[in-house]
Formats: C-alpha cells, sequence, structure tokens
C-alpha cells in the first residue's frame, strides 16, 4: 500500500444526511485511500458498521431502493412521551439484508458511541452486537425511544460526543479525515439531478411535469414562500440544541489534528428524509472531492 494512503475516518451524527458518508467512502476507495478504523456516532455509526462489515453494496442498494412511502412504512410509531419512533422495524427490515455479526469479528475496526441518559455518560462500542450498538448509536431524543442495552437505557452519541475523534486508536498513524453533517448554510449544494453515471434521480410521466408546470401558476414554489421568523417553543428548543450542536461539533474538530474536513449543510436534508438517498450519496462523493483535492493540492499538515 502506498505510502500516506491509510485513513482513520470518522463520520459525525446527522440522521439522513448520513447517507453522505456512502459518497465519500466510495471517493476515498476510489483514489486509493485504504480505511484502517472508523469512528462513527448516530447515522456515522450505521454507515460505518455496514463498511467495516463489508456490506456496504448491499446497505447501499437497500437504501437506494426506498421512497417515501416505503421510509413511512417502516417507522413504527407510538404514543410515548419517550420518542414517537419505537425503531425496531426498520433494523429488523434490514437485519434480514444484512446479518447481525459482532463488532470485534470485522473486517475494519470500528468504534461507535451512545449516550447513558441517567448518568450522562459515554458508552463507547468496540465489541458485541453490531445492530444493537448501531440502535444505540442512532436514538436521537424525542424522536426514537431509547436503546435498552444490559442495565443501560441509551441515546444518540451526538448528545455528547457528535464527531467522535476521541474514540480513534490510529489517528497518529493515519490521515485522519472528519465528515461532518452540521455545517452552515454556507455549505448547501444545488442538489444533483443526475447520479454519477449520468442517471436521473427521479424521472417522472410527461403528464405529471404538465400538471405541476400548472398548478405553478397558481401557487408559489415552496422555495419563495415566505417563511414565518417565530418558532414554537418545541421548534425553539430544538434550534437552540442544534446550535450548541455545531459549535461543540466545530471545537472538537479545533481540538484534535485533522487533515481533511468533508462538511456537508445542516439545512441539506431533513433527519428522516432517507428516501433522498442517492441524491445526498452524490452530494457526498461532491464534496469529498472538494475536500481531498485540497488535501492532495498540498494542504498537508506539518509534520
Amino acid at each position: 500500500m502506498e505510502k500516506g494512503k491509510s485513513v482513520s475516518l470518522v463520520l459525525s451524527s446527522g440522521g439522513a444526511r448520513g447517507l453522505a458518508h456512502v459518497g465519500v467512502i466510495e471517493e476515498l476507495e476510489k483514489r486509493g485511500y485504504h480505511i484502517a478504523e472508523i469512528a462513527g456516532c448516530s447515522a456515522g455509526a450505521l454507515v460505518g458498521g455496514m463498511y467495516a462489515a463489508g456490506k456496504m453494496e448491499e446497505f447501499k442498494d437497500w437504501i437506494c431502493h426506498l421512497d417515501r412511502l416505503d421510509v413511512f412504512s417502516l417507522m413504527d410509531f407510538t404514543f410515548s412521551t419517550r420518542g414517537f419512533i419505537k425503531g425496531d422495524k426498520v433494523y429488523n427490515a434490514l437485519k434480514k439484508v444484512i446479518k447481525d455479526c459482532q463488532i470485534e469479528d470485522l473486517g475494519i475496526p470500528f468504534y461507535c458511541n451512545a449516550v447513558d441518559y441517567i448518568s450522562g455518560k459515554e458508552v463507547v462500542f468496540r465489541e458485541g452486537s453490531l445492530y444493537a450498538a448501531i440502535r444505540a448509536s442512532g436514538s436521537i431524543p424525542t424522536v426514537f425511544q431509547p436503546a435498552r442495552y444490559h442495565r443501560y437505557e441509551l441515546v444518540d452519541g451526538g448528545v455528547l460526543n457528535p464527531v467522535p475523534l476521541s474514540l480513534l486508536k490510529q489517528a497518529d498513524e493515519n490521515i485522519v479525515v472528519v465528515v461532518g453533517l452540521n455545517a452552515a448554510d454556507s455549505e448547501l449544494v444545488v442538489p444533483p439531478k443526475k447520479d454519477s453515471t449520468g442517471r436521473k434521480f427521479i424521472s417522472m410521466p410527461a403528464w405529471m411535469v404538465e400538471y405541476r408546470n400548472k398548478m405553478r401558476q397558481y401557487f408559489p414554489e415552496q422555495d419563495k414562500i415566505e417563511r414565518p421568523t417565530s418558532l414554537s417553543s418545541i421548534g425553539l428548543m430544538t434550534r437552540s440544541f442544534d446550535l450548541l450542536q455545531d459549535r461543540f461539533s466545530a471545537l472538537l474538530i479545533e481540538k484534535y489534528q485533522v487533515d481533511v474536513t468533508v462538511q456537508v449543510a445542516r439545512n441539506q436534508a431533513g433527519t428522516l428524509e432517507f428516501y433522498r438517498a442517492e441524491e445526498l450519496i452524490e452530494i457526498g462523493r461532491e464534496k469529498a472531492i472538494q475536500a481531498l483535492d485540497n488535501w492532495e493540492n498540498g494542504n498537508l499538515r506539518t509534520e
């Protein structure tokens, strides 16, 4: 293996935006980089775990064939005040495609985190069931019910450590690549209409295109509608948490020696918009190309 091509990869939390991680990984592979270890949080734990298990193609094929209705059908809604989605149905469906395995048996060292909300301590997974770890790491508070794991009740690792650089074991030996999913709007990109092969993501019949064009004469497009400036109490709380997490993520990246940072805007996609998989994968690839071009053109850290 070429010297300087070994990567310690950190995949942050970010809901459906985590599918951009797939595009980043594919671009790293295309350029001949070897991923030596992965630290993931929430959505980063899901994608990182699938890759470490050698099942990225199966996962990508499954997720890219989910439409809005499929995603909705995988949400096992509940009236619980601890989260309005149980979170079991989607993982049970994925297990039918990719079987569970033990983290310590994976081909690539993999670590992910969750938080024991009772003690407030971070719980790090380095062994045991892969799906148990992913389920715990992705238990977004108020959205998914906490995951039960032994004596713990765990929530999303992003609560305490959204960019889990601290989990890496080989950072001093490798290029450290961080993929962040909560960047400012300055990182927004226009969603691509075609994938890397030139195939359109969404193909509509002619009658639907004609109908949509007629409706535009009577109804303004969504992005031109003036949005309310005030927030509800829940919206204000969520926005405040987002701002806090964004700043915390930036501080984590500043604290550690990071070589390549790939940034995807928080507003690029909603938390549960998994039906936009192909589009988000391409956005991840585009952002990775930009970041890696900068790295390879001489933006190397001082040894």
